[in-house]
């Protein structure tokens, strides 16, 4: 078979054509010359040559593949069918495509952030390691480094790992340059060697030298692709030049790739410049084994494995242990590949994701196979009459497959187009989730969208197909209302199909309904405080401006005043980090007053700096004693608030007031004033025992502001940003927003999971309840001689409303018991993203059964009230 002349049949059909009349011509005019009349001539040119027809049929099906042409028949008859009933086609094609499309989307997420490598060199081969405490087996056991263990670490895994260290959660303030607004930014501190470890390399400049990294070298930094493009433009002249950040001149060396971003279980996808951690760090931060500031990564040398690593680092660290038996310390060692560590807050929520789409895929499918059942009913006669003059069961097996392949690509084609707006709006909509820059459709999310419409078309075309057997025909051709075999074996598979698609709503329902429940849980959980009406913005003071705390003190006093007398402003205050806003640092504190603890030991408290009027601004109760003075500052700062829970931990039945902490952290003593309500560090965790200490004094150049207002704070914004740039033109403000877009931004996967599981789920109700009605309706015209008769008998029409109702919800009744245990075995699986909700909770299993009969009973009614109303005279006339 030449496939060049298969593409080109056409046109040598008519090249044949012409040929084989001109040949003809020719003879009839030979024929005429000796002497024949024109008809004569006409018959016996066709006799010499034949059948023009059959000759060109031949050539037609020698530049013929049989396959392919029967193919091209079954489609164009398939389209002309399906072209007749564009009611049924759209809905079939609507309901594949919101099961396709939202399948491609969850696949595409999944693929691209859990299953793809890293973009660095050989990826399987780097992995993260952390420190953690082998006594406190409940606190989760990846934990930040101390830069100290760090370096022995380097020392103990030389021939075994190369590692480096980073420490993703800096920040600076880029001072106004060229026309641009002074700006905070994330930033990072690491080891000379982390690019060269991760294996990538600058788009333009070079990464950090051994030189670069230590105390009094040049300052020099390192941007990322996106800050380059952003603050400069892409201009290529930026590397050699200085920038200006916490008011201190930096040398750009390099500009980083667009491409690359780093990620850990800590964040790190913000960051838009690195420095070297050995420059930036104070030189005790560098030696210490009780700050833990850094987070270490490894590439594995040929031979070596991540237990392996692990245990050979566990004997280090639990050396350093015995060497520094301080508070803070850690003696053991733990590890993940690099990959699971940057996806580990995501796996469960997208796995579970994704099994969502793959429930409503298959309801999808069931719906459609429900469909072509109820379309080859109605096609029954014309199937049966086929079949009875020769068609075979083959043949009409592949033209409904091919119907229900048709209907699958143009789902599937819709599809893609959805799941490639879902997948911009998520980008957009999640730009802090890590890995989301890698998330896009290629060539494999293609392919597998294709396997996917096959999949679909075989499942429902042949679910479809399972509906008729060849014993049938006659019982087609002699079907009526009052008996026949077939509209019942048809509607009982019909049954069946729905008993399937309800069982798995009720599964999507129970996961929505406790993610939802979770949700709102969380949403509502107390933080302390009141949180309408509260502004907070946060800023930075350069040490190289403000070099004396005097003069970080001047300053902050002064705005906070300024701030207080503007109008609208209730009250004003500042802390280092306010509820909800993170943790903010801790220190290791024991009582003064009581029996040294053993060495090692002491209370591990979250340090929040505090001006006195930050409590009544925020509204944190005093509970016991007194809050600051503005005289307690500076040298005289050694005072300090506690919360309640602190107060418990520190001074269990005891007055704390006057009592003192040393604070081992800073080798100070602070006395203790009072103690106040506690807070929330996030929402989602737990409250956490709290010191206070003043914010005039203890060396605290960071600070929030926090206003409170009686109505429409975020007015206030503009006013206190304008104050701050007249105060310091070259200071930034950063995270400007109120404290319910700070609770909001805090809870943002959880309302992301629970709302796109309640729509799967919500899809999945309505396709189950168009199931219901559509079985019920299709039930009452196929007895509606039977109705009628029963009426006519003397049936009342509630009791012919009542079995309606029962025949309908029958299906759903058995779905809903299947389903209900099937979510009680599956939900299990979500545990860890239920927030104070448990997995069999009562009222949210209560909650899906009353729905989902309420939706069924209201998807039943109409066609049963349309039975118990037959007029059974016209019903036995029609029948």
């Amino acid at each position: 078979m030449n496939w060049r002349r298969f593409c080109r049949r056409r046109g040598a059909d008519v090249d044949l054509a012409q040929e084989i009349d001109l040949y003809l011509a020719e003879e009839i005019d030979e024929n005429i010359a000796r002497g024949m009349s024109s008809d004569e001539a006409r018959r016996q040119a066709y006799l010499k040559f034949g059948s023009p027809q059959r000759v060109r049929e031949s050539v037609w099906q020698q530049n013929t593949v049989t396959l392919i042409d029967s193919a091209w028949r079954d489609l164009k008859y398939a389209a002309r069918t399906l072209s007749r009933s564009p009611e049924f086609t759209l809905v079939a094609v609507l309901v594949m495509a919101l099961g396709i499309g939202a399948n491609i989307a969850l696949f595409t997420v999944v693929r691209c952030v859990l299953l793809n490598p890293l973009p660095y060199r050989d990826p399987s081969q780097l992995v993260s390691l952390f420190e953690h405490s082998r006594d406190q087996k409940e606190v989760n056991p990846y934990f930040p480094v101390a830069a100290g263990s760090f370096a022995i670490w380097q020392s103990s895994a030389a021939g075994a790992a190369k590692l480096a260290m980073v420490s993703p959660w800096q920040q600076y303030n880029v001072s106004a340059e060229g026309g641009k607004l002074p700006e905070q930014v994330d930033a990072a501190w690491c080891s000379w060697n982390f690019f060269p470890t991760l294996g990538v390399a600058p788009a333009m400049g070079r990464v950090f030298t051994a030189d670069d990294d230590r105390p009094g070298a040049e300052a020099a930094v390192i941007l990322s692709g996106s800050f380059w493009k952003r603050r400069y433009s892409g201009d290529p002249a930026v590397v050699g030049k200085k920038i200006w950040l916490d008011a201190k001149p930096y040398t750009v060396i390099g500009v980083m790739p667009s491409s690359f971003v780093y990620s850990s279980s800590f964040g790190g996808n913000t960051v838009q410049v690195w420095t070297a951690a050995g420059h930036e760090a104070p030189p005790w931060q560098m030696r210490t084994f009780r700050d833990h500031e850094f987070l270490v990564i490894a590439r594995l040398l040929p031979g070596t494995t991540l237990a392996g690593l692990v245990s050979q680092l566990g004997a280090a660290q639990k050396q350093i242990k015995a060497d520094h038996l301080a508070p803070g310390v850690h003696d053991a060692v733990s590890g993940r590949t690099m990959l699971d560590d940057s996806v580990q807050g995501y796996k469960t929520s997208l796995y579970a994701l994704l099994a969502a789409t793959g429930c409503l895929l298959l309801i999808a499918c069931l719906n459609v196979a429900s469909l072509l059942v109820a379309r080859s009913a109605a096609r029954s006669k014309e199937l049966a009459i086929r079949e009875a003059l020769g068609g075979g069961r083959v043949r009409l097996l592949v033209e409904r497959l091919t119907e229900s392949l048709l209907l699958s690509a143009a789902g599937g084609a819709l599809g893609l187009l959805l799941a490639w707006g879902a997948l911009a709006w998520l980008v957009r909509a999640r730009v802090t989730m890590n890995r989301v820059e890698t998330i896009h459709i290629d060539g494999v999310v293609v392919a597998a969208a294709v396997g996917a419409i096959l999949l679909c078309a075989l499942f429902s075309g042949l679910i479809a197909a399972a509906g008729r057997d060849g014993k049938q025909i006659l019982a087609s051709l002699q079907e009526s209302s009052r008996a026949h075999h077939t509209g019942r074996a048809r509607a009982g598979l019909r049954r069946v199909l729905l008993v399937l698609e309800v069982s798995l709503t009720v599964v999507l329902l129970v996961g929505a309904g406790l993610l939802l429940k979770s949700y709102e849980r969380l949403r509502n959980t107390d933080l302390g405080v009141p949180e309408d009406n509260v502004l907070t913005m946060h800023l930075s003071l350069p040490e190289a401006r403000y070099k004396e705390p005097v003069e970080q003190v001047a300053f902050l006093e002064r705005l906070i005043e300024r701030v207080r007398s503007l109008p609208g402003v209730q009250a004003a205050g500042l802390v280092t980090a306010a509820p909800g806003q993170g943790w903010g640092g801790d220190h290791m504190v024991s009582v003064v007053e009581h029996p040294p603890l053993p060495k090692g030991e002491g209370f591990g408290l979250m340090v929040r700096g505090a001006e006195p009027g930050y409590f009544a601004a925020i509204q944190i109760p005093l509970v016991h004693g007194r809050i600051f003075t503005s005289d307690e500052r500076l040298t005289r700062a050694h005072v300090a608030l506690i919360s309640q829970s602190a107060a418990q931990l520190c001074f269990p039945g005891e007055d704390p007031i006057g009592r003192h902490l040393n604070d081992s952290s800073v080798g100070e003593v602070y006395e203790v004033v009072g103690v106040v309500g506690d807070t929330r560090w996030s929402i989602s965790q737990p409250v956490h025992p709290t010191i206070y200490k003043p914010i005039y004094g203890n060396d605290y150049s960071v600070a929030t502001i926090v206003i409170r207002s009686a109505r429409n704070v975020e007015t206030l914004a503009m006013p206190v940003q304008k104050l701050i740039g007249e105060m310091d033109p070259d200071l930034p403000v950063s995270n400007v927003m109120t404290l319910r877009e700070t609770i909001g931004k805090s809870t943002i996967d959880s309302r992301f999971d629970s709302i796109l599981v309640l729509a799967f789920a919500m899809i999945a109700l309505l396709l189950a309840a168009v199931g219901l009605y559509g079985v019920l309706a299709y039930l009452v015209t196929q007895r509606t001689g039977e109705i009628g008769i029963r009426i006519a008998l003397g049936a009342q029409r509630e009791q012919v409303l009542r079995l309606m109702l029962l025949d309908g919800l029958r299906p759903a009744l058995l779905g809903l018991i299947l389903g209900l245990g099937a979510g009680a075995a599956v939900v299990r699986l979500i545990r860890s993203m239920l927030y104070e909700t448990e997995p069999l909770d009562p009222a949210v299993f209560f909650s899906v059964t009353a729905t989902l009969l309420l939706v069924a009973g209201l998807a039943c009614l109409v066609p049963a009230l349309r039975a118990a109303k037959l007029d059974p005279v016209q019903a036995l006339k029609t029948k």
